[in-house]
């Protein structure tokens, strides 16, 4: 064992102590939170322009905030991305993180200095649970490996922008620059399949331990390395490799297939980051849901997420969530983002600690007849037939087909890449259609009234997904492929690839 992984082990227990008091104290936090970022605030346009000297409670900002999505917000970040100090949060940001918005074109979030540092810690803690909870610290004496976005900022006006990840990778704590890879040079290529070519030949005779990142670059890479190998596992390429941490998109789906490729179920951790905070990580490898960070700079507020185009939804703070109920999540965090919709739905399967699953994005449902499928739905109703079945699935989407051009009922259409396809299309199709309709009444209704057609699965050739990500320009990176659409929009793109 090296100096590194016994040193990490006592920073671990350190740290352990102060992640057992965010279990044991989630509401009064996010209560000294919420007083903190108002009053640090007060003075900034939108403080004055909320009246944020006036508010005292949570109640009160209710009704002087509204909930606004990045549109209702861009008004103020436009100032701040003219160079306009004080407008959201007190100053100018640290960093503008760039992001693709599906409605928004390029989006710019505001990172400040006291919110980027959370990014960090939170990225620090999770590893240093995982050491503390299993005692397993030998991954940190040889290489890790991060997926991530280039690392070249630009400037506008004044400040830094550029893709979290590649942000994230100047603050890489020194300790941990000589086991990092890739290099700074091969990290700032920015054609997708040029870079994980380079960091293969980079990485291929290294002792690599850890890798991170969303797991269908992850597995472009895993594919890249076991053909450089003639056709090894990843475990014989990288015979220490003990450690996968993802975030970004649910890993079931692609679960069974990477750990096929690595050759074992190596241990995991799911993380939730986005560049408005890093707001969960899983605490254990017994549970599966993520431990929500109450003390890392953000006041979470929660809507029902059937309300949540409603006129006057229901808001609520931490203290009121119910288990098992789908919520969207609503962000003011001290970077200067006020009731702002991050698009995600979560649910709380415990309140003690508060832990969350991710089920999906509130705007990626099908509801063309009132079913309200939503992603969390989907995924379950997939991934359970296909392990039954033996069936591996690469990628897929889902969309709706209201006018079939042969006058038949409409109906779900269902475009999966596969591994290694069923036996049976129509009898698996016919599976995933009960399954579905056990786990949303809606469309069980929808079906037996005649109203729907069974969904319907067309298998799609290699490398289908990976040509339409191409072709939209969202190869690699941050960016994953919308489980389910409302339209026909990516289903007819898809026909082009």
């Amino acid at each position: 064992m090296g100096l590194k992984s016994v040193l990490s082990r006592i920073f671990a227990a350190v740290v352990n102590r102060k992640i057992d008091h965010l279990r044991k104290n989630a509401v009064a936090l996010q209560q000294q939170t919420f007083q903190s970022i108002i009053n640090q605030a007060k003075n900034t346009a939108f403080g004055k322009d909320h009246d944020f000297e006036k508010i005292d409670n949570y109640a009160g900002f209710k009704k002087h905030v509204p909930i606004r999505d990045y549109e209702d917000l861009r008004p103020y970040i436009e100032r701040v991305t003219q160079g306009e100090a004080d407008v959201l949060w007190p100053g100018k940001p640290a960093y503008l993180a760039k992001t693709s918005g599906t409605t928004s074109g390029v989006k710019y979030i505001p990172l400040s200095k006291e919110s980027m540092p959370e990014h960090i810690r939170a990225a620090r803690n999770a590893l240093l649970n995982y050491i503390h909870e299993t005692g397993k610290s030998d991954f940190v004496d040889g290489k890790m490996i991060f997926l991530q976005g280039s690392p070249v900022l630009a400037e506008k006006h004044g400040v830094q922008t550029g893709r979290l990840s590649g942000i994230v990778a100047h603050h890489v704590p020194a300790y941990l620059q000589k086991n990092r890879l890739p290099t700074y040079d091969t990290n700032c290529i920015e054609d997708w399949e040029q870079k994980v070519d380079a960091i293969v030949d980079e990485t291929f005779n290294q002792d690599m331990r850890l890798i991170s990142g969303i797991p269908p670059w992850c597995q472009m890479y895993f594919d890249r390395l076991s053909a450089k190998a003639g056709g090894k596992k990843i475990k014989d390429i990288f015979p220490n490799f003990k450690l996968f941490v993802y975030g970004g998109v649910n890993y079931e789906p692609y679960r069974a297939r990477i750990e096929e490729s690595i050759g074992f179920a190596i241990d995991s951790i799911e993380t939730y980051p986005a560049s408005e905070g890093f707001i969960a990580y899983q605490d254990s490898q017994k549970d599966k849901s993520l431990l929500l960070l109450c003390d890392a700079g953000m006041f979470y507020e929660f809507i029902p997420a059937e309300e949540f185009f409603n006129d006057n939804p229901t808001r609520i703070s931490l203290a009121d969530v119910e288990l098992n109920k789908n919520y969207a999540l609503i962000l003011n965090t001290n970077a200067g983002l006020w009731g702002y919709s991050i698009g995600d739905t979560i649910k709380f399967v415990s309140k003690d600690p508060y832990r969350i699953l991710v089920t999906g994005r509130i705007k990626h449902y099908i509801s063309a007849f009132g079913e309200h499928v939503i992603g969390e739905e989907v995924e379950q109703a997939l991934m359970s037939v296909a392990k039954e079945e033996g069936v591996d699935v690469v990628e897929f989407t889902v969309a709706p087909q209201v006018n079939p051009p042969a006058g038949e009922l409409p109906y779900h259409e269902w475009f999966i890449e596969f591994g290694t396809e069923p036996k049976d299309l129509e009898a698996f199709a016919g599976k995933v259609d009960k399954a579905l309709q056990q786990k949303n009444i809606y469309y069980f209704d929808l079906i037996e009234g005649n109203i729907l057609q069974p969904l319907i699965v067309r298998s799609l050739k290699k490398d289908t997904f990976i040509n339409y990500m191409r072709a939209q320009g969202k190869l690699g990176g941050q960016n994953k492929v919308p489980r389910l659409s409302n339209d026909r929009k990516i289903a007819e793109e898809l026909g082009n690839c």
